[in-house]
């Protein structure tokens, strides 16, 4: 009786085992993770947050600074993998036909309740200019200037659209171009003056918080419907997804709002946070983000991910 016993435990065994589903490694092709951030203070936040996640999961990621146009040719070349900042629809022009060729691959929405569009300070607003059309009438007291970002982004491009159509009268305007820190600190100036002014805004964040903006109505044919209103998408490489599929799992249920943008980007701009450990702080704050993150999720060497984060990050 007593082999009998012993082959049916080993056979129990065995069979238990085989029930056990087995964890993979991640192939070395997979490891290294190239992500692009544009300068633009929302995309650091978020990169930030991918960045430490990916790094506590084992892989090697590496994050660059480019312009938006360049960040799309990384991708079609495969010289980037990953692109958390597709502002839709403002950036349509410049990815639809990458999309429709499948020279670059949309992943999902990972921001929604956004807004990107021009706006004028609440003081201004008040006196009735709440539309785009509102404008040109008080040209002088705008000095004819809509102020921008950095050169070659996708609002720039928007705005100079209407430039050049004329659109709501603006023909003889003029777009300056700078970065989000020149033009900010440009609208800050104009604000603490109480000075009019119209700019490039968005949501999330802190301007909205730290001066009372309005974002004009009337933009549809440029910046989308809704008044502006945006969704964040993310956007890799073609196959991607289908060569590292735990790093697709991975992006696919990433997932950010506005509150979290904001107080991430309000640590980067008033604190001087680095990307990195604004997320850190921010992570460590709010745990219960992490288990749908990652939800099946293995580390790089094929072990559960989300106990593996939340020991890296003293959780």
């Amino acid at each position: 009786m007593t082999p009998i016993k012993t082959t049916l435990t080993g056979v129990i065994a065995l069979g238990a085992l085989a029930a056990t589903p087995t964890l993979a490694e991640v192939p070395e092709s997979c490891r290294a993770v190239h992500l692009s951030e544009i300068g633009w203070t929302d995309i650091q936040a978020t990169t930030g947050v991918a960045r430490t996640l990916l790094d506590a999961l084992g892989y090697e990621p590496k994050v660059s600074q480019m312009s938006v146009p360049v960040t799309f040719i990384g991708l079609e070349q495969g010289d980037l993998d990953v692109f958390l900042g597709l502002w839709m629809p403002s950036m349509a022009t410049m990815v639809e036909e990458r999309l429709e060729s499948g020279t670059v691959e949309e992943i999902r929405a990972n921001l929604e309740g956004a807004k990107y569009t021009l706006v004028v300070p609440g003081y201004v607003a008040d006196t009735g200019i709440t539309d785009l059309a509102d404008l040109d009438a008080h040209k002088d007291r705008f000095d004819g200037k809509i102020y921008g970002i950095e050169p070659g982004n996708d609002g720039n491009q928007l705005i100079q659209q209407m430039i050049d159509d004329d659109a709501f009268g603006l023909g003889d305007w003029q777009l300056v171009e700078s970065s989000e820190a020149g033009m900010l600190l440009q609208a800050r100036g104009a604000w603490d003056a109480e000075e009019w002014i119209v700019f490039l805004g968005w949501s999330p964040h802190p301007m909205n918080t730290k001066m009372e903006l309005t974002y004009l109505t009337g933009g549809g044919d440029y910046f989308g419907p809704n008044q502006g209103g945006a969704t964040v998408h993310t956007l890799t490489r073609t196959g991607l997804t289908e060569d590292c599929p735990n790093l697709g799992r991975f992006l696919r249920q990433l997932r950010f709002s506005v509150e979290m943008e904001n107080i991430l980007m309000g640590a980067i701009l008033d604190h001087d946070e680095t990307a990195d450990s604004a997320a850190v702080k921010y992570l460590q704050a709010n745990p219960g983000l992490l288990e749908p993150w990652l939800d099946g999720v293995t580390t790089a060497d094929g072990e559960p991910g989300l106990p593996t984060v939340r020991a890296a990050l003293g959780l």
